[in-house]
């Protein structure tokens, strides 16, 4: 049932309710902070992020690349990932070239990028498996289905 139609029927405080309780959006970034902060929480030791190890995940899977390229392959705006990127940089865990053709800068992890990545990896895998555990591990890819079903829908929406 939609909220528009039960606004005949109900109070102002059950009808919140009742969209907070049936928001995709809502829901999806409560949980996205919640396990956010748990990787944040198994990656301190590294001194890197979550958002962080996903950005060099990125870069050190597609090689040297735009930052407009990294930031649609991310789903981020590009300002956003700017920001993101600097303390990468500013750390010599990526390298960002100047302006080249077509006004694009050429990202791309550097040898300490790829050390931090790797020593990364096992923090991460923990705290992959602690939240799979928690999931657990059978629902994993009906939930990734979904994601990239929403993403792949969303994205060709914004583009087309």
């Amino acid at each position: 049932m939609y909220i528009h139609e039960m606004t005949k029927h109900q109070d102002v405080p059950t009808l919140a309710r009742m969209l907070l309780d049936n928001c995709l959006c809502h829901n999806v970034r409560m949980a996205s902070r919640v396990v956010s902060r748990a990787y944040d929480e198994a990656l301190r030791p590294t001194g890197l992020r979550a958002t962080q190890v996903a950005v060099l995940a990125a870069v050190g899977a597609r090689g040297a690349l735009s930052i407009k390229s990294l930031a649609d392959s991310l789903q981020m705006e590009r300002t956003t990932l700017t920001r993101n990127l600097r303390p990468l940089e500013e750390q010599g865990l990526v390298s960002i070239a100047p302006e080249a053709r077509h006004r694009s800068r050429v990202l791309a992890l550097t040898a300490a990028g790829k050390a931090a990545l790797l020593k990364a990896l096992p923090y991460w895998e923990r705290a992959q498996q602690a939240s799979m555990h928690q999931l657990g591990g059978q629902r994993w890819p009906a939930v990734q289905t979904a994601f990239a079903d929403l993403v792949g829908h969303f994205h060709k929406a914004t583009v087309s």
